[in-house]
């Protein structure tokens, strides 16, 4: 909730010095334009009582205001506490929140605004969150605007992950893999789908899905190390938490995972998070080796990483710590 609640106080801001700086509003809107800044001031802070009585004051005098149906759709759905859910007055807050984000979807649809798209299209978003099962829990309402959501921005991955997960939330797994598939269909290049596909399977507890996904996703992208290193992460998880494994099936994927991390640190020698996990897969093959010489070697091996881990992230401590006293000097002298 705190990085959707950040994301849009970032749109605050944005849309608040756009809006004010517009000759449109300069004149015969100043007073609605006061009052939305009232509101996002209020926002910003956490207040969103005192940001929707701005905010409504804003619309009533320019109903036409479309950003402010938003951001007042989203003080209502801000209000809204999960742990009191079922309570009429909490609950309330969802359905005055899907009012407006309803009515920012239609006012923002014709304006001319450059910001206005990308509000639009949290309207929608957050208009699908509102129904989804944490919330007003309405299928027969998120699926119609999930597919709406597509038809206008077919380009958009997450828009398809969207309407995936409200399948997998109703227990339709099939048909919430065949959007992303039928993503993966139609942009085979794009890393972020495979990312998505991964999710899934990893949700439905299909290890070797998973991480096919994984491997698309880094054969999309083979010169980012961190996609590599992300097949590593999966290969030691699952080593380490799966106590079915067969011996030779946990080796295996030890040495899997070995493999995409020398993969991530082909790329970037320096990747403190390959070279530490290296280490412990190392010694996790060890424990399944039969061989006293090998297991010997593997150790020895992960003992040289194990101290170049903690060199890296030595170094990596003291670069942090000289930049923000740079960044402290700098804002020093301002």
């Amino acid at each position: 909730m705190q990085s959707r609640v950040t994301r849009v106080v970032v749109l605050v801001v944005g849309v608040a010095l756009a809006t004010v700086g517009c000759g449109k509003y300069s004149i015969s809107n100043i007073r609605a334009l006061k009052a939305f800044q009232d509101g996002s001031d209020a926002y910003k802070k956490g207040d969103f009582t005192e940001a929707i009585t701005h905010y409504q004051e804003s619309i009533d005098r320019n109903p036409e205001f479309g950003f402010a149906y938003f951001f007042l759709g989203n003080s209502y759905d801000n209000l809204f506490k999960p742990a009191r859910k079922g309570d009429p007055a909490n609950d309330q807050n969802l359905v005055k929140a899907t009012e407006y984000y309803r009515t920012a979807i239609q006012k923002l649809a014709t304006s001319p605004e450059p910001q206005a798209p990308m509000i639009r299209k949290r309207s929608y978003e957050f208009l699908i969150a509102a129904y989804g099962p944490d919330k007003l829990n309405d299928f027969s309402q998120a699926e119609p605007l999930a597919l709406e959501l597509i038809s206008i921005d077919p380009n958009e991955p997450g828009n398809y992950s969207a309407l995936s997960r409200l399948y997998e939330d109703q227990g339709r797994y099939q048909e919430a893999e065949a959007i992303l598939q039928k993503l993966a269909a139609q942009r085979p290049n794009d890393p972020l789908t495979y990312q998505f596909l991964a999710g899934f399977y990893d949700r439905q507890g299909n290890f070797e899905k998973t991480i096919e996904a994984w491997k698309q996703r880094a054969k999309a992208e083979p010169n980012n190390p961190e996609a590599w290193q992300a097949i590593a992460t999966f290969y030691f998880d699952e080593t380490s938490t799966n106590k079915e494994l067969r011996p030779n099936v946990a080796r295996d994927y030890a040495i899997a995972g070995i493999e995409a991390t020398n993969r991530a640190l082909e790329l970037n020698p320096e990747y403190f998070e390959a070279v530490a996990y290296k280490n412990i897969l190392l010694r996790q093959q060890a424990n399944y080796e039969r061989s006293p010489a090998v297991q010997k070697q593997l150790i020895a091996e992960a003992d040289v990483l194990l101290a170049r881990a903690k060199e890296l992230q030595a170094k990596q401590a003291g670069q942090a710590v000289a930049d923000a006293a740079a960044a402290a000097a700098k804002a020093g002298q301002k």
